[in-house]
């Protein structure tokens, strides 16, 4: 009989509780890390996340503890579950503890600041492993319908399909669907620039503005996530998918987004410093909407959309410059090349 699958979940949040959610249910033995030894015995002895999903019963096998060597001991897959601008620190921090053949796996959707780095760049590069040993999920996959086991699909990455197939299988739950890709960089790019084109949606719902200014939003930052992808060798059907158009429409269009949520907040009038104060959760696209930017510029692709999300984050710019911005732009084809 073979052993079941082990899998160390590395960061308890609202992401990485709920897809330790998923593994469990679909029979991978889950081990969660959580950096606060007082979070972890919450967990195993009320079987609930009071930070971050309070009230959410969470699956009895499921074990927490805050010793990463615990929780990575003997772990055939290793999934990352922090902030994407402190994976680079935290996994330096894991690397000895990694087991030798295990597959590290990115639930982060960022942009490396400085770097402009995806994070399965960032993985393989500290963790010195080849790109078949590190996987991506990606798609629209908002926690907090998840752990109440509402259907959702989702995309497992790696470029060797043997070994998405097998991430595909640790976590088919009942109500996760995982369908598996080879393409890392579509995946990795649909699931970051949706954070910044959600904080623009977020930011003309704040101001007032209806369905046609997001589906508007919605539809060119497509094009300009499509124009970035593309530029660094992604397929454009990946674009059209779960990990493209399906997570870009649920960040863009949920109250529960984060990003969408910060985004609204600016649009009502308040300062990006306000926000974060009353913001206790990460929303990715406000740090990696630079780095984004960054990035296009240095592959000549045109991304308006981030470029006004910027001047608005960190440029001490207004929402209502954004629009003035974005509506004065000199009329154009709706499909260009870059």
């Amino acid at each position: 009989m073979n052993a079941p699958v082990r899998a160390a979940v590395l960061g308890a949040g609202s992401w990485g509780t709920a897809f330790s959610t998923v593994l469990c249910d679909a029979g991978t033995d889950v081990r969660l890390w959580a950096r606060r030894s007082a979070l972890a015995a919450q967990i195993n002895e009320f079987h609930e996340n009071p930070d971050y999903l309070p009230g959410v019963p969470l699956p009895d096998p499921l074990y927490a503890t805050s010793d990463p060597a615990e929780a990575l001991d003997g772990a055939d897959f290793v999934v990352i579950a922090v902030p994407s601008q402190t994976c680079r620190e935290n996994l330096a921090h894991w690397r000895s503890l990694l087991p030798d053949d295990a597959v590290l796996v990115s639930l982060m959707k960022g942009i490396e600041l400085g770097t402009s780095k995806r994070m399965s760049e960032v993985i393989r590069e500290v963790a010195g492993v080849p790109e078949d040993r590190v996987a991506v999920v990606s798609g629209p996959n908002l926690a907090k319908e998840i752990v109440h086991r509402q259907p959702t699909a989702t995309v497992v990455a790696c470029t060797d399909g043997a070994v998405a197939r097998r991430l595909q299988q640790a976590c088919n739950a009942r109500y996760f669907r995982p369908y598996t890709n080879t393409d890392v960089v579509g995946c990795e790019l649909g699931g970051a620039v949706k954070n910044v084109i959600a904080l623009a949606v977020g930011m003309a719902a704040g101001m007032g503005f209806g369905d046609n200014t997001r589906a508007a939003l919605i539809t060119r930052g497509l094009a300009e996530t499509s124009r970035l992808a593309e530029a660094l060798g992604a397929d454009p059907m990946t674009m059209a998918g779960l990990a493209g158009l399906g997570d870009l429409v649920a960040t863009c269009s949920s109250p529960l987004s984060r990003n969408r949520t910060f985004g609204e907040n600016l649009g009502r009038g308040m300062t990006v410093e306000q926000v974060v104060q009353v913001t206790n959760q990460t929303a990715e696209g406000v740090k990696s909407c630079r780095s984004i930017l960054d990035l296009a510029r240095a592959h000549g692709v045109d991304m308006p959309i981030t470029e006004s999300v910027v001047s608005v984050v960190h440029e001490c710019k207004t929402p209502e410059d954004m629009l003035r911005a974005l509506l004065s732009r000199d009329p154009r084809p709706e499909r260009r090349s870059r």
